[in-house]
C-alpha cells in the first residue's frame, strides 16, 4: 500500500506571490493545446484550407479558456450544488473556493466555438473536429494537478491492491488513485486513439462525435473508482452524478457518429 506524497500545492513562492502546481498544470494544458493545434493544421482537411492559420489557434485557445472557466464554474453550481448557490448567488463568483465541472466546461467551450465559427463564417462541426483531438492532453494535465493536490481521490480499495493509496483527509483506509486512472484513460489513451483516428479524413462531425463518445465511456468507467461527491453520494441506479452526465455524451456521441457517416455516404 502506498502513501500519497503530500506534495506542497505551492510550486514556487516569490514573496507574496504563490505559484501553485495546479496553475502550472493549466498552463501546460494550454501550451499542449497550442502545440498540437499547429500539428493539426497539417491534417486533412485543414492542410488544404488556406483560411486555417496559427492565428486561429490563438483565438480558439483564448475563447476556449474563457469557456472552460465560465462554463466549468457555472456547470458546477448548476449540476452539483444548485440549492446552495441559489441561496448564496454571490458565491458563484468565489472561484478561489474551488468547484469546477468538466461537463460544464465542455458546454462553455462549445458555446465559445459557436461564437468562433459564426465570427469566421465557418462550419461549427469543422471547428469542433479541429479542436477535439487537442483536448485530451489538457485533461491529463488537470488530473496531474488533482493528484498533486491530493483531491478527488478514489473509493476504498482492497488493501492487497499494489497501488492502493492513503490520501490525507480521506481517512486511514486505502483508496484507488482515481486521478491516475483518469489521467491514463481520459487523457493519454483518449488522446492516442483520437489523434490516430483524426489523422485521416473523416466525415465532418465524426471526430468531435468520437471525442464525445470516448470521453463519456472512459469517464463513466473511472467513476466506478472515484469517490462520489459527499453531498450527493450515489444517485439512481447506484450511479454518480458524473456518470449520469456522461450518459448523454455516450448516446449523442455514438448517434452523431453514425448519422454523420451516413450523411457523407448519401452525398
Amino acid at each position: 500500500m502506498l502513501i500519497h506524497p503530500q506534495i506542497d500545492p505551492v510550486a514556487l513562492q516569490l514573496g507574496p506571490l504563490a505559484i501553485h502546481w495546479y496553475g502550472l498544470t493549466y498552463l501546460a494544458a494550454f501550451a499542449l493545446f497550442y502545440w498540437l493545434g499547429t500539428r493539426r493544421l497539417n491534417h486533412l482537411p485543414f492542410a488544404r484550407l488556406s483560411e486555417w492559420t496559427r492565428r486561429d489557434i490563438e483565438d480558439i485557445l483564448f475563447l476556449g479558456v474563457l469557456g472552460v472557466v465560465l462554463g466549468g464554474r457555472i456547470g458546477y453550481c448548476l449540476f452539483y450544488k444548485p440549492g446552495y448557490y441559489a441561496a448564496h448567488p454571490l458565491e458563484i463568483f468565489a472561484v478561489w473556493q474551488g468547484g469546477m465541472s468538466f461537463h460544464g466546461g465542455m458546454l462553455g467551450v462549445m458555446a465559445a466555438m459557436v461564437w468562433f465559427a459564426w465570427s469566421r463564417q465557418r462550419s461549427f462541426l469543422q471547428v469542433m473536429d479541429f479542436v477535439a483531438p487537442c483536448v485530451p492532453t489538457g485533461l491529463a494535465s488537470g488530473r496531474v494537478g488533482n493528484f498533486i493536490n491530493g483531491e478527488l481521490w478514489g473509493r476504498v480499495a482492497d488493501p492487497s491492491l499494489p497501488w492502493a493509496m492513503l490520501f490525507r483527509g480521506a481517512g486511514d483506509v486505502p483508496r484507488h488513485p482515481s486521478q491516475i486512472y483518469q489521467f491514463l484513460m481520459e487523457g493519454i489513451l483518449l488522446f492516442v486513439l483520437l489523434w490516430l483516428y483524426a489523422r485521416k479524413p473523416r466525415a465532418q462531425g465524426q471526430v468531435a462525435s468520437a471525442f464525445l463518445f470516448g470521453y463519456g465511456v472512459f469517464r463513466f468507467v473511472a467513476e466506478y473508482f472515484r469517490e462520489p461527491d459527499a453531498h450527493l453520494g450515489l444517485l439512481s441506479l447506484g450511479m454518480s452524478m458524473g456518470q449520469w452526465l456522461c450518459v448523454p455524451m455516450i448516446v449523442c456521441g455514438a448517434g452523431l457518429w453514425v448519422w454523420f457517416g451516413r450523411a457523407k455516404q448519401a452525398h
